[in-house]
């Protein structure tokens, strides 16, 4: 079986988040017996750590992934789960994100033929939903049985314009913030027996909308205060509202923590009657560039593809913040990100074939 069939049956499966519909019981089957494979199910998602000791330096390099997928939605001019090639183009659902980084490297961990540790493959089924059960989850379970990776390869779709262009050496993190400013509902006709919250909250917007928390740094853009939502009232005119909520977003840096944001907001709506909360969606972390899986990736790009490749923390979330919370050295690599999550997802043969060989150069030559 050629990459390019593994892709096309990876595609075929119609694994909609939670469900992998099958695939892991085919990914277990293509690997074989030379493969030990741990089951990490929480609810209703199914999570695979695969691993091959090679020797025993404890060297372990491990390569991840997620075989779910966003709904394809309405309007493709072909079936998206039909993966047929088109002028050396797959369109389908999962292209992209990320089944071409699956397919690479499930075929290059197979046909490894020698590898100075252990290889391993983490993937999980829910990554494109809550991720609550997912690679957290397997994650947890290594530690517990002292088998944590050094090195990771998260294989989403990661270049810009050229295939090769850019590898992600970390991630911003994500901040809610949820704010209620009480008020006293009444006439509008009579502002002197009413607590108006929006009056109250108008001198203290322009303080924290758009601010920034911090001054970024070499790898991350300042840590920035996104109004995302502002209601209250009853949409009428003439009663002033009881209460006015507000929601915020920080995509945050390593310089900026949570406590960071919620003693911001507290400083600033000090006198007013308030509640407010935040929630951690996601953690930001960063990988050095003089990492040892940096280094090894970014000559397998010039090997092969012949680029100089550049060093990027742009973009959302993605599975590899839960491996920089485990102190492992984490990147992501993957096709050109133009087509995720949209009608028409697609990418091409080229591509998954040249992400392979980066793949099998790397693991030889770690």
């Amino acid at each position: 079986m050629t990459v390019i069939e593994l892709f096309q049956k990876l595609l075929r499966f119609k694994s909609i988040t939670p469900d992998d519909a099958g695939a892991f019981d085919f990914i277990g089957d293509y690997l074989g017996d030379e493969w030990t494979c741990i089951n990490v199910d929480r609810e209703d998602t199914k999570n695979r750590f695969y691993y091959k000791k090679f020797n025993e330096n404890p060297q372990h390099l491990c390569f991840a992934g997620h075989i779910d997928v966003v709904p394809p939605g309405d309007g493709w001019d072909v079936d998206p789960f039909e993966a047929n090639i088109i002028d050396g183009v797959i369109t389908a659902r999962g292209t992209q994100d990320m089944k071409s980084g699956d397919a690479a490297f499930l075929y290059a961990c197979k046909h490894a033929k020698n590898f100075d540790g252990t290889l391993s493959i983490l993937m999980t089924s829910d990554e494109e939903g809550d991720g609550t059960y997912g690679t957290i989850k397997a994650l947890e379970h290594l530690k517990e049985i002292n088998f944590v990776p050094q090195y990771a390869v998260v294989a989403e779709p990661t270049c810009e314009e050229v295939f090769g262009d850019a590898i992600k050496v970390g991630r911003r993190g994500s901040i809610n913030g949820y704010i209620t400013i009480k008020g006293k509902q009444g006439h509008a006709a009579y502002p002197e027996k009413c607590i108006n919250p929006v009056h109250n909250f108008s001198e203290i917007l322009p303080k924290i909308a758009g601010y920034d928390l911090d001054n970024g740094d070499e790898y991350f853009s300042p840590s920035k205060m996104v109004i995302t939502d502002i209601r209250g009232g009853m949409q009428v005119t003439n009663v002033t509202p009881d209460d006015l909520k507000i929601m915020f977003n920080v995509r945050n840096s390593t310089n900026t923590k949570r406590e960071d944001v919620e003693a911001f907001i507290n400083k600033n709506l000090e006198g007013l009657d308030y509640e407010f909360r935040t929630t951690q969606g996601s953690f930001p972390f960063v990988t050095n560039k003089e990492s040892k899986v940096v280094k090894a990736m970014e000559k397998s790009i010039k090997n092969i593809l012949g680029v100089n490749t550049k060093q990027s923390t742009a973009g959302g979330t993605s599975d590899a913040r839960y491996f920089g919370a485990f102190s492992i050295e984490a990147i992501e690599f993957g096709v050109i990100n133009d087509t995720i999550h949209s009608v028409g997802e697609r990418t091409s043969i080229k591509e998954v074939e040249g992400l392979k060989s980066v793949f099998e150069d790397l693991i030889k030559n770690f």
